[in-house]
Order: C-alpha cells, then sequence, then structure tokens
C-alpha cells in the first residue's frame, strides 16, 4: 500500500509541476523568421532577446487569450488544492472510504486544463500580431496537452482509491 501511495503522490506532483512549467514558460508558440532571432510568445509575452506583452492582451479582441491565462492559472491552483486535500483527506478519512473530494477537485483541474489548450488551439491566431501567425507551436504547448490526461488519470485514480490501513 506504501508504494501505491508513493506513486500516486509522486504523480500528482509531476502533473502539478507540468502544469506549472506549461503555464509559466514562454513557449505556447514559436516563430523562427529567416535570419532573424527565434521568438517565443506564451501567455504573457512574446521574447526573443527581449520580451515585450502580447499586444493588445486587455482589449475584447484578446478575450480568447484571457481564457487561456484564467484556466491554466485556475488548473494550476485546483492542482494544488487537490494535492493538500488529498494529504488532508490521508488523515481524516475513515478506513475504506474514497477520496472522492480530492478526485473531484483534480478532474475540474483537468477539465481547465482541456478548456486552455483547446481554446489556444482554435484560437491562437486571432490574438497573435500578423507578424507572430506563422510558427508553430512550442513546449509548453505540449506540455499543457500531457498535463491533461496526467490529471484525469490522476482524479480517476482518486476516486477509485479506497483508504487502508
Amino acid at each position: 500500500m506504501l508504494i501505491i501511495l508513493a506513486f500516486i503522490l509522486l504523480f500528482h506532483v509531476a502533473a502539478a509541476v507540468l502544469l506549472f512549467v506549461a503555464t509559466v514558460h514562454n513557449a505556447w508558440w514559436v516563430v523562427s523568421p529567416a535570419g532573424r532571432d527565434v521568438i517565443y510568445a506564451d501567455l504573457w509575452y512574446s521574447c526573443n532577446s527581449t520580451c515585450y506583452p502580447v499586444e493588445n492582451s486587455h482589449t475584447v479582441k484578446a478575450a480568447y487569450l484571457q481564457t487561456v491565462q484564467a484556466t491554466m492559472i485556475l488548473a494550476t491552483i485546483l492542482c494544488c488544492v487537490s494535492f493538500f486535500i488529498f494529504i488532508l483527506q490521508l488523515f481524516r478519512l475513515q478506513q475504506g472510504e474514497r477520496f472522492v473530494f480530492t478526485a473531484v477537485v483534480e478532474l475540474l483541474a483537468s477539465v481547465c486544463v482541456m478548456i486552455a489548450a483547446s481554446v489556444y488551439t482554435a484560437q491562437n491566431k486571432s490574438f497573435h500580431t500578423p507578424s507572430l501567425q506563422e510558427g508553430s507551436f512550442g513546449s509548453s504547448y505540449i506540455l499543457a496537452w500531457v498535463s491533461f490526461p496526467m490529471t484525469l488519470v490522476s482524479g480517476l485514480m482518486y476516486l477509485v482509491l479506497r483508504k487502508r490501513k
């Protein structure tokens, strides 16, 4: 039982780290113009040798970007909260009970990641400037999609898991 518990904890921590890196790192969109430095665009900044904020990120035209920002932050927070709820429930639940509350919070984190990555996939051209539209998805985008099944599986594990002695 201790090995299973350690695996679940490590899996959850790995999902939280992936979410955090995907949210903070500046490589959601990568543009490689010929003869110039590579430009990395994330949810907040576009960077080559210097960083500058995403243009018009505070306007209605960038509502999709704001949706991605909010849901990724919410997913990261929910994942961390579910970890602390799990630790709390580990000591508070009666023997044989399920970690349902932890599972619900973790599954909500999974849904938030899916929403953020899906919206970014569908609408990334709408909030990038014309000079940045000819690019490709970067490593943070891929990490977001990898963290989706990890949080989903983690939530399902908590749903199935029962507290044992």
